[in-house]
């Protein structure tokens, strides 16, 4: 829930009173209101200087920013429009009398100025930024400036203090266990969906992984993207709490039950901007397993040259940073290294990545063997955190659990429990197969060019759009024989993929192995 604004940043002498109005307009995370331009019941001269309102009723307060309109068809005299995010984040119904005021810009950006001329900022100050960001007093500029500053330069004790200060910025979850375990990677690699079939067979095994996942932002599909072909992701805490008693697991989407709101916002903003720095991301991931009441933790980070990750030095830096933190945050972190140089599976795009971790988990003869046996290492190392297990005997259990059915028969348990999805999602019906122009031996495969193209398809808005993979590193193909094939569900984006995959396809060749 939105949390109260303190007195002296609201200026409530000034507050008027208005009725709300609801407004179909999707503003994204913003929070965004609307006002009569020219209304009598608002004073010009003090809300002109204010782009940030305080909208309260009761003990509630929700940020926006303020603008206006001169349509009375829109939003009437006495009324106060409220954009969906606002709408839903204050949680009153239409004609509720709210108290709009004006805010002042909050006092934490004097430390953001701070961080931008190089200065360390003190704990405190962290936690100000943190909060006012999480309770959306800062407008993107401010965001952005605290995102340039802290990525130019962040002490381990910023670090740890950003950590400490987004995990404890939203809900913090506690779970009737003393091993609770979670596992996360990095990203950047197409297919990667892992831990759609790593949950059931941990669940399976009797541990509690409380998996919670995000929304694609650059990538053609998040987990919890895949995981709503199946079933619905959006759970509150109570419905989330309740899956995983019940069934030992879950896979919902963490946005929905506030892990780390803070760092939803921040993301929100750092990914336009292309900034991508690595304790930001530590941060990001540490700060939302802290929150989730993990008490075990591993970190897949893939490598490869179209890898988020390059090489193993890099690779070694950002190990020690997330052993770092997790030993100062109490969360026993461990880090395996994977290969990051191609997709994983055959399918990029939630139908078609649901379709492979489903043909995992039924053992069927199609499913393909990198996912299956990714997830079964990655699986098997989470197990070892069971103390009655013997040291060594994780992956023979884990596949013993998928082999016999009892992780297929979990997965479906939490299916059911987590509930139907909001819509049945089909594969797309207009395809293309994209050629090789030469024969030879497939060397490389560009992750980000394949990622690019699925989404010019469509995903993950168009949950069947994406790309089916027909040849891996080491294939040999013919000239004219095809790579993958491009899935779509409308015909312009269909024509995007198309024409640029025919331009790029992402794929390199050698003469011979």
């Amino acid at each position: 829930m939105p949390k109260p604004v303190t007195g002296d940043q609201v200026a409530a002498q000034h507050g008027v009173a208005l009725q709300v109005r609801r407004l179909a307009l999707d503003t994204g995370r913003e929070n965004v209101a609307v006002v009569l331009a020219g209304s009598a019941s608002l004073r010009p001269e003090v809300f002109r200087s204010f782009s940030r309102v305080a909208i309260t009723v009761g003990e509630r307060t929700v940020i926006a920013t303020l603008m206006t309109s001169d349509d009375p068809a829109l939003i009437g005299p006495t009324e106060l429009g409220l954009a969906e995010p606002a709408f839903r984040r204050l949680g009153e119904p239409e004609g509720t009398t709210v108290r709009l005021s004006p805010i002042a810009p909050p006092e934490s950006v004097d430390a953001v100025r701070r961080k931008i001329n190089g200065r360390t900022l003190a704990t405190a100050d962290i936690e100000a930024i943190v909060r006012d960001i999480a309770t959306y007093r800062y407008a993107d500029i401010e965001i952005a400036a605290f995102l340039v500053g802290a990525a130019s330069f962040m002490s381990t004790e910023e670090l740890l203090a950003l950590t400490r200060a987004m995990a404890d910025a939203g809900t913090r979850l506690v779970w009737k266990r003393p091993l609770v375990v979670d596992k996360h990677c990095i990203g950047g690699i197409p297919g990667n969906r892992t831990s759609m079939i790593v949950v059931p067979i941990v669940a399976a095994h009797g541990l509690l992984i409380p998996k919670t996942s995000s929304r694609a932002i650059t990538s053609p599909a998040g987990t919890a993207d895949t995981m709503e072909v199946l079933a619905r992701v959006d759970l509150d805490v109570d419905e989330m709490r309740r899956v995983v008693e019940t069934c030992g697991g879950c896979l919902v989407w963490g946005g929905h039950v506030r892990l780390s709101p803070a760092d939803d916002v921040l993301i929100s903003v750092e990914r336009p901007l292309g900034i991508d720095n690595r304790e930001l991301m530590v941060a990001s991931i540490m700060s939302k397993k802290l929150a989730a009441g993990s008490t075990r933790l591993l970190i897949d980070i893939p490598v490869g040259p179209h890898a988020k990750v390059h090489d193993a030095d890099e690779a070694m830096r950002l190990r020690k940073l997330f052993e770092f933190l997790g030993d100062r945050l109490g969360l026993p972190t461990d880090v395996v290294i994977t290969d990051g140089r191609q997709p994983i599976g055959t399918g990029i795009g939630p139908v078609l990545e649901a379709r492979d971790v489903m043909q995992v988990l039924s053992n069927d003869p199609a499913a393909p063997a990198d996912l299956r046996e990714k997830a079964l290492r990655i699986a098997g190392h989470v197990l070892e955190y069971d103390p009655a297990l013997r040291g060594g005997a994780g992956y023979a259990r884990a596949k013993e659990l998928l082999d016999g059915g009892g992780a297929l028969a979990a997965m479906q348990r939490i299916i059911d429990a987590q509930g139907p999805p909001p819509t049945r999602a089909t594969l797309g019906h207009l395809t293309e197969e994209i050629v090789a122009e030469q024969a030879g031996v497939v060397a490389a495969i560009d992750n980000l060019r394949l990622n690019r193209l699925a989404r010019l398809a469509g995903a993950p808005i168009e949950k069947g759009a994406g790309i089916s993979i027909h040849k891996k590193v080491g294939d040999h193909v013919d000239r004219g024989e095809p790579l993958y094939r491009v899935h779509a569900s409308e015909p312009f984006e269909f024509d995007s993929a198309v024409t640029a995959a025919r331009r790029e396809h992402g794929y390199r060749f050698l003469d011979r192995p």
